[in-house]
């Protein structure tokens, strides 16, 4: 398969598994359908061992680690406190932010966390604010923190894999398929560089979660036909535009709102179910298709984005996944995931609850990990145990097919077409305009009232 940047990446290494036997990476021709039927990890992050120390790229021991963050939000500052919390010997050098005023208060939320220690030592000419910030401060670190909106990850990615440097990015990991298509191109550098990449699908570092894996992989539930996975909440945080405030200045402080930045909450939020629906069939959706629109937040202040999704995924092997998500104050919550499969049930949630039940309703497995690790902080853990260690772990493949699965799922609900994984994957629509800056104008823009352009099933084309 072509795309306009180059063929597509999709020699990926993907897992063939046993029931009795490890997980083992194989490669596997190149198709598009490659990417549709692989395999999802069953462990928390494909860890490959190193040969040799010696034939290792950029490996340390017990040498000071440097840490740069690419976007101080409250995501950016909670995984640096965290990623300074999981190593002794690491230190806080360089920050990058497109906003001046949420670096410096990253900054004095970090250096209080840490007063009286040698972890934070960011000296004023390492402070990068701007659209090109992420260079300078990838440029003097030896592991990297992606927390921006999603929308540039693909390109902060790309950049700190062809520096060498290893890395935490948050999920999802692009907002568009050429986005997709470039981090799995970006993937491929930084498995033959031996480079670290954890992606903060959490859930995939956490004991519950994990337990229930192990446990789907060893056949005691059989196999799973159908489930369904939520991410129904009220909604989060709006800012008021200011006096003087430039479009670009106004989507970019709101970027949750413009699917450019954020890819609408099925992308940012709802992967996560998305992302354990995959893990737990051990397959990528082979098409979506659902429904969704803007019932409750219709106001200009909410940019482009629905407020509700629902979307039914159909897996190569049969199963059948139903997803929703919703931001409406007032409804029903829920952030979980339930599947039924020929030999029972399984229940799993974010609150470290997991329960697999046998088709009479007796219960064939209780996890509660009251004192369980922060998933988290674990997420950190392993990063830098494996970095020390000379493994490498490799979750930029699994971040960037789940990705997909989501961005599937808003395709069909904005279009209200069946949307196949083979005709989503040979999308050209760019979201993400490149050398952006202050000055650029937007992807998007608002009409005479103030209001978005709102996608209308039936007439929008999402490729």
């Amino acid at each position: 398969m072509k795309n306009i940047g180059g063929q597509l990446l999709l020699d990926l290494k993907l897992l063939k598994m046993k029931k009795t036997e490890p997980i083992k990476p194989e490669i596997i021709k190149n198709s598009r359908r490659t990417f549709c039927k692989t395999t999802a990890l069953f462990t928390a992050g494909m860890m490959i061992p190193a040969m040799e120390m010696n034939a290792m790229y950029n490996v340390f021991n017990d040498k000071k680690l440097k840490l740069a963050v690419v976007g101080c939000g409250g995501r950016g500052t909670g995984a640096v406190n965290q990623a300074l919390k999981a190593d002794e010997n690491v230190q806080l050098v360089a920050m990058a932010d497109a906003f001046e005023d949420r670096l410096l208060s990253s900054l004095d939320q970090l250096e209080n966390e840490f007063a009286g220690s040698n972890k934070v030592r960011v000296k004023e000419k390492n402070r990068f604010t701007g659209f090109d910030a992420y260079k300078k401060a990838i440029d003097l670190a030896d592991v990297v923190i992606l927390t921006t909106p999603p929308g540039f990850r693909p390109y902060h990615f790309e950049y700190a894999i062809n520096a060498g440097k290893h890395v935490f990015m948050e999920k999802p990991v692009a907002t568009d398929v050429p986005g997709i298509r470039k981090v799995l191109d970006s993937a491929k550098i930084a498995k033959e560089k031996k480079l670290n990449v954890v992606v903060g699908l959490q859930r995939r570092y956490q004991n519950n979660y994990i337990n229930i894996a192990e446990k789907i992989q060893k056949g005691e539930v059989g196999k799973i036909l159908s489930g369904q996975v939520y991410w129904n909440s009220s909604g989060v945080w709006v800012n008021p535009r200011q006096p003087n405030q430039t479009e670009m200045e106004y989507q970019m402080r709101n970027w949750y709102y413009f699917n450019w930045l954020c890819g609408d909450h099925i992308l940012e939020q709802h992967i996560h179910n998305i992302d354990v629906a995959n893990w737990f069939i051990g397959e990528y959706p082979v098409s979506a298709q659902g429904m969704g629109g803007r019932q409750v937040r219709t106001g200009p202040e909410h940019g482009e984005i629905f407020d509700h999704h629902f979307v039914e995924f159909k897996y190569p092997g049969g199963a059948v996944i139903s997803s929703q998500c919703r931001h409406q104050p007032g409804t029903m919550s829920k952030v979980g995931e339930g599947f039924q499969a020929t030999k029972g049930i399984v229940e799993t949630n974010d609150a470290g609850v997991a329960k697999l039940v046998d088709l009479e309703g007796n219960d064939i497995f209780k996890y509660r990990g009251r004192n369980d690790p922060n998933p988290y902080q674990e997420e950190h853990n392993q990063l830098f145990k494996s970095i020390r260690n000379g493994e490498v772990i490799s979750d930029a493949e699994n971040g960037a097919k789940s990705t997909m699965t989501a961005i599937m799922g808003r395709m069909a609900t904005y279009s209200g077409q069946v949307i196949s994984c083979d005709e989503a994957l040979q999308s050209n629509l760019e979201l993400v305009p490149e050398n952006l800056s202050w000055d650029s104008t937007p992807p998007v823009m608002p009409n005479s009232d103030g209001h978005y352009p709102i996608p209308t099933p039936g007439k929008t084309k999402v490729m």
